[in-house]
């Protein structure tokens, strides 16, 4: 088979959902297929890292596709002139654009819809394509892979998809999110927060991940509890309108928050690993990376009840309602001074990541693969 895929986020200096996805999945099919050809197609400059073994062909389309206007010449030009070129039999595409123009067989991995249930999260112009083509997208693929079955049955019901067209898999996390000994923990909080114990929020920084919430409720937990030691970190990048500038942070709060930016795997998962709890209240989300990333390390979450949150954390985690700073701040309270109740959500995390592998979500993608190129 010739299966061509859509890499344009595999970028060696910035890798955020996109680009770990098509990243963990790519490499195992391509090292786990060897009597197959893989065809990436990159919109730029690519590391050759991302060039997993010699049964892949890595291909540069012009123009690099990061605007909507460029989106469009890129799928329904470029890649479909390569996709005849190369006479792929399937074309895989992991952040769910697709060519519509071309008739070969593509299989469309949808994360989820958010900007179809608050499009002001999304700058106008970007709003506008996603909301005007992923109908099409859905519509047009051979099959639809996405992460969550809160996805699967929001994408079937948004743009009236038959389930049995859509399939839910799982996300993975990487081996390097693991528990960490006394002594690392203690070298990590050195490093971020002075020694502090640290309450961590790893993620873009964008509107549907509720950090101006989450830091008023850091600002009340802190406030009640007013010996308590604990910093907030925050790791991410800013991604469309989430600016950190833009949340109102008081003077009292502000020496407590730590920023990283964007930081390595290696670093992130030490981060993870120090954390004593691990909060993440999205009011939207269509799987949560981040959670299973936590599970691994151990470490103790405080999670939104929304969306498809629940069904990855199960009991590995202590609920709030995303859009409540009291219900937030209370429960930060609860896990902050609960030594056992902190233990048991990191032997349950433990035990729950054990679900969560990249390696069965690409075993089961190549299923797919190989039932759709032969129908």
């Amino acid at each position: 088979m010739r299966i061509a895929v859509n890499t344009r986020f595999l970028l060696s200096s910035k890798m955020e959902g996109f680009g770990y996805y098509t990243y963990e999945v790519v490499k195992r099919l391509v090292e786990e297929h060897q009597e197959h050809e893989f065809i990436l197609f990159f919109d730029r400059k690519f590391d050759e890292k991302f060039v997993f073994g010699e049964n892949v062909t890595p291909v540069i389309l012009n123009p690099p596709a990061r605007h909507p206007f460029l989106f469009y010449i890129w799928f329904e030009f470029s890649v479909k002139r390569a996709l005849k070129k190369y006479k792929a039999d399937v074309f895989i595409s992991p952040d769910g654009y697709l060519s519509l123009k071309s008739k070969v067989k593509q299989i469309a991995v949808i994360h989820d819809v958010n900007f179809e249930h608050n499009p002001e999260d999304v700058p106008w112009l970007m709003r506008k394509y996603l909301r005007r083509f992923f109908p099409k997208f859905a519509h047009k693929a051979t099959h639809i892979l996405t992460v969550s079955e809160y996805s699967k049955q929001d994408i079937c019901s948004t743009y009236k998809i038959d389930t049995a067209k859509v399939t839910a898999l799982w996300n993975g996390a990487s081996p390097k999110f693991k528990p960490l000994s006394l002594d690392q923990k203690t070298m990590v909080r050195s490093t971020y927060t002075r020694g502090n114990p640290f309450l961590l929020f790893v993620g873009a920084l964008h509107p549907r991940k509720n950090l101006g919430r989450l830091i008023r409720s850091f600002e009340q937990f802190k406030r009640s509890n007013s010996k308590d030691q604990h910093k907030l970190v925050i790791v991410g990048a800013e991604l469309f309108g989430g600016k950190l500038g833009e949340i109102e942070i008081s003077s009292f709060i502000r020496e407590h928050i730590i920023l990283t930016g964007h930081v390595s795997l290696s670093d992130l998962a030490d981060i993870m690993g120090a954390a004593s709890i691990f909060t993440y209240v999205p009011y939207f989300e269509g799987f949560g990376i981040p959670l299973v990333e936590a599970m691994k390390c151990g470490t103790p979450i405080l999670s939104g009840d929304r969306t498809s949150l629940p069904e990855v954390a199960g009991d590995a985690a202590i609920y709030c309602d995303p859009f409540s700073i009291e219900d937030i701040s209370e429960k930060m309270s609860i896990l902050a001074n609960s030594s056992s109740i902190r233990e048991e959500l990191s032997r349950k995390g433990l035990k729950r990541s054990k679900l969560f592998s990249w390696d069965s979500t690409s075993n089961e993608i190549w299923s797919i693969i190989c039932s759709i190129v032969e129908q």
